[in-house]
């Protein structure tokens, strides 16, 4: 990219070096912004017979060229690409939806000279109309070699944001109490319902029982029968791990034990299994509170039916402390 001075009128579709202010201070036009007619009658009108501009040279394309081209190739899943000022792309969500990060790859990205992104957490719970990620480009114009390298990586490896909708988030609950269900259920419920609802789902169907090896089982297999998203067991005894009541239950349902133990405080006793496609989350002590906890960071991908990992629980560790 090489920078000039040319004649305003012979300034058409040519790309502002710097921004224009007029007498009183107010910007006229912005930095980077590609003249046209009526901006050349705006200059003239302004007194300007010269503007400073900037040209493209052999082997470059332009910044507003190499961020969209980015951007398709960055996301999936519930979102729109918009064209900002400055050479950036906006990536905004077009449904309630849990935003998915490919961190090691934003890393690689980021590394680069000539394009860096910005997005929302990982997991994190976007509301349609949000924003979730930024793409920007070095000033006016990239390299076409180095905005190839990157559309190569991306190709080969995936996007690196994935928007997934959160539809039918349908959560069935379990109370469970040594003495009895009713009593967790008037503990939790208040505060159960209004953190599903925070994360765009809904409360299909609750049960409460008695913390007995055999109750846990059939009110588990009554709630299966619902076809949930997800079951929460909201219970007021800690586990001491998959071998308590609720660990040695899952065991008889035939559930797979996916992750006992979160780095996340509050909420390190976490246990998450599978029965078949729906996780259910035994995570004592997080119900009693609307404060953050690991239900705030595993809440939004399981609503939005994506499959949490245990290695994904493990590497919740780094900004796992929430308060």
């Amino acid at each position: 990219m090489r920078a000039l001075t040319v004649d305003v009128q012979k300034s058409a579709g040519r790309i502002l070096c710097c921004t224009i202010f007029k007498a009183g201070g107010r910007k006229l036009l912005a930095k980077g912004h590609t003249l046209s007619d009526e901006d050349i009658r705006l200059l003239e009108t302004e007194g300007m017979r010269q503007v400073w501009v900037t040209e493209l040279e052999e082997g470059e394309v332009s910044e507003d060229e190499a961020v969209m081209a980015v951007a398709e190739a960055t996301c999936c899943g519930s979102v729109e690409i918009r064209l900002a000022a400055g050479g950036r792309a906006n990536l905004i969500a077009t449904h309630d939806c849990c935003t998915l990060v490919d961190d090691e790859l934003l890393r690689q990205i980021n590394c680069t000279s000539s394009v860096v992104i910005a997005t929302v957490p990982n997991y994190r719970y976007t509301q349609a109309g949000e924003r979730i990620a930024t793409i920007k480009s070095a000033p006016f114009a990239v390299a076409r070699a180095q905005l190839e390298t990157l559309l190569s990586m991306l190709t080969e490896r995936g996007s690196i944001l994935q928007a997934r909708p959160i539809r039918e988030p349908g959560v069935a609950v379990l109370y469970t109490d040594p003495v009895h269900g009713d009593r967790a259920r008037s503990l939790f419920e208040s505060v159960v319902r209004g953190r599903v609802e925070r994360f765009g789902g809904n409360l299909r169907y609750s049960l409460a029982c008695l913390e007995e090896e055999d109750q846990v089982v059939r009110s588990l297999q009554h709630l299966l029968r619902t076809k949930p998203a997800s079951i929460l067991v909201a219970s007021t005894t800690a586990p001491a791990g998959p071998e308590d009541v609720v660990g040695r239950a899952l065991v008889r349902l035939g559930a797979h034990v996916e992750r006992f133990l979160a780095p996340v405080e509050p909420g390190n006793l976490m246990l998450l299994s599978y029965k078949d496609d729906v996780p259910i989350v035994s995570a004592p002590c997080c119900f009693r509170s609307p404060k953050p906890n690991v239900l705030d960071l595993i809440l939004p991908p399981i609503l939005a039916k994506y499959r949490i990992s245990g290695w994904e629980i493990a590497c919740l560790g780094h900004g796992g402390l929430l308060n």
